[in-house]
Formats: C-alpha cells, structure tokens, sequence
C-alpha cells in the first residue's frame, strides 16, 4: 500500500507542474535606426575635438571651435588662423565631450545596412548605416544622395584614408550628415579630400595637407594635426534624429490558469517606442482578453483546454516582434468534491498523513529487523 501510494503521489506532483508549463517565446532579432542625422549636442560647433592633447602645425585654417577636455596640452595654435571659439578645459568642452559620447554610443547602436565591409572603395553608397572591422578608403568613395540623406560607417577597430583618397557627396547630400563611429583611432593620408564627422574612441591623425569638411571629434586621446584645413559644416542640426529600436519579448510567456478563476498576466517587451499588442492567429482561452497596450492577458477563463496563439508586438520599427504560446487552463474539480461533500483539501491531507505513516512503518520494520540481528 506504502508503494502504490507514493507513486500516485508522484503521479499527481507531476500533473500539477504539468499544468503550470508555458512555452518561451524564442529570442528576435531587433533593429535600431535613426530617421535623421547623430545628435552631437553641444560638440556640433567644434571643428577638432579631444581628450588628451591637440598638436597642430599651422598652415592652413581651422574654421569651427576647437575644444580639449580634460587634457589641456595644445601646441602650434598662436601661429594657427583660426575662426572659432577656443575651449580648453573648460565646462563648454566639458560638456562637450558628454555630448560626444553619447553620439558615438548612438552610432555605435545603430543596425547596419551592410557588414563586414573593409575597403569604401568602388561602388557609390546610398544612405544607410554600414559596417566593418577596421575600414579604409584607398581611392574615391562615393556618397551619393538628398539633402536629408543620411550615412553612419561604424569601424569596430580603426578608420584608414590613403594618400590622395577623395570621399564625394553628390546628388546634393551634406557633410552635415555624413559620420564615422571609429572603435579604435582614425587616420587620414596627407592629401586626401575627407568628408564627414569623425567620432573616434582614442585619437586622430591628419597628415600633411589632407582637408576636412566636417569634425574630428576624440573622445580619449589627441587630435594630430599638420598643415590641415578643417571646416565645419554650417547649418546643421545639433539635435539629430529620433532614434527607434523593434520590439524583443522579454516574458516568458503565460502561465497556466484554472477554469473560473481570475488570472492575469502582463507580456513584456523591449523597444523605443513602446510596442502594442494583437493577437494574431489562434485564441485565447475563452474569457480572456488581451490588452492591446498594457500586454495583459486577463480575465476568467470559462473551459478548460490547451490553447495555442500567437501574439505580435509592434512600434512602427521593422521587424515586429512575434511570439506563438501554448497556454493550459486546468479544469476546475471544486464543483465535483461539492457535489460528493468531500473537502477538496482533504485528499491533499490525506494522502500526506498516509505517506507518513508508510514512512513510520518502514522505519519501525527497520529498527525490529536491526534489534533481531
């Protein structure tokens, strides 16, 4: 009796973690864009940017301010033309340089249109967000689009420009919207014709004669520079587009439920902004809802069963994501134990008294088969 009581005791264990299983939705590829250019805040009037030192022998003009923070190391500027405002260790750089990394991070965040690129060179590039290890132009790299077109190139390790190499915008595109997210350090050859913001994590390194028209902006290290002229683009915007993420779940997925009883359960999801919520094949457990903005599935299911459904969450950045759950709603047994006036508690507490007393009589045959020997 002992043994066939544990193992029905078992048996009914086992159906109670039956009915609490819910299916996990499997991870989702999640996109973030950009429906503008990189907000660089406060760091767009700067047209050299760093951290540690900025090196210069002048020659040719600086146009746009030039900033350092927390260094305060800058040689060769009394001999530089410069039109701009000079911050040095300052609060302006200082914020500045907030400013700067939260741009980079932004750019850094951003989903790429194409990947695992390294040489620019060749092709034309529409607008978009493209990516590399350590990328380089060798030659011309062309950019061509709209005034509000928009380019990130984002490189995991380092930026390099060949002597001579020429980047051209065309199709009326901006240097206002062209940056370089840079992991590493950047480098630009003497000659070359650069377009674009550079953001680079360490330094940046301009040789003999190459010219900017855009930033270059060094969050850790020094800006290098020799005989280089650096315009900053005018008329630009300082706020930058709004940045959009596609929705992930990050629920597990509903629970289980029992006939007649109230139950609640909210899905969650990540994302900017915040995803609404459809149920978009199969049902839900009869008398239950789903609220389209909280993600609650709530109510008082009416039958038990096993419904399967799907739910898509969506915030206007593709892709949507989309989850198919499995949710079980146990059959009330109160109503059956009413009708035959049996407490329905009082299995449950019997069967533990039960499995009590079989476990006192192993031990009490145990201890009489020990005194024996």
């Amino acid at each position: 009796m002992v043994h066939t009581f544990i193992h029905r005791g078992a048996v009914l264990l086992a159906s109670v973690a039956v009915i609490g299983v819910a299916i996990i939705p499997s991870a989702a590829h999640a996109d973030t864009t950009i429906d503008g250019p990189i907000g660089l805040g406060t760091a767009e009037t700067f047209a050299v940017l760093a951290g540690s030192t900025v090196t210069m022998v002048p020659a040719n003009p600086i146009i746009g301010d030039i900033g350092l923070s927390p260094g305060t190391a800058v040689t060769g500027y009394n001999a530089l033309t410069h039109s701009g405002a000079y911050e040095i260790a300052t609060g302006v750089a200082d914020q500045a340089k907030v400013d700067l990394t939260t741009a980079f991070n932004t750019a850094a965040s951003l989903s790429p249109n194409l990947s695992a690129l390294a040489d620019l060179t060749g092709p034309s590039y529409g607008p978009g967000v493209y990516s590399g290890d350590a990328l380089s132009v060798s030659g011309v790299l062309t950019l061509d689009g709209g005034a509000e077109s928009v380019w990130v190139f984002q490189a995991a390790s380092t930026l390099t420009v060949a002597t001579g190499a020429v980047i051209s915008v065309t199709g009326g595109a901006s240097a206002c919207n062209v940056f370089w997210q840079v992991g590493t350090s950047a480098t630009i050859g003497g000659g070359a014709a650069f377009v674009g913001t550079v953001m680079a994590d360490q330094s940046i390194t301009l040789v003999t004669g190459a010219t900017v028209s855009g930033r270059l902006l060094a969050r850790i290290g020094a800006v290098n520079l020799d005989q280089n002229t650096i315009t900053r683009p005018s008329g630009c915007s300082a706020a930058g587009g709004t940045v959009r993420t596609s929705p992930t779940f990050t629920s597990a997925g509903p629970l289980a439920g029992v006939e007649g009883s109230d139950y609640s359960y909210t899905l969650t999801t990540s994302g900017t902004p915040t995803a609404t919520y459809t149920v978009t094949s199969g049902a839900l457990p009869m008398g239950l809802t789903l609220d389209a903005t909280t993600g609650t599935i709530s109510g008082r299911p009416t039958a038990p069963g096993t419904y399967t459904f799907t739910v898509t969450a969506a915030n206007g950045t593709a892709p949507d994501a989309v989850a198919t759950y499995t949710l079980v709603i146990a059959a009330d047994l109160t109503p059956r134990l009413a009708e035959s006036g049996s407490d329905p508690t009082i299995p449950l507490l019997a069967g533990g008294a039960l499995l009590a007393a079989g476990m006192a009589l192993v031990l009490a045959q145990r201890a009489r088969t020990t005194r024996r020997r």
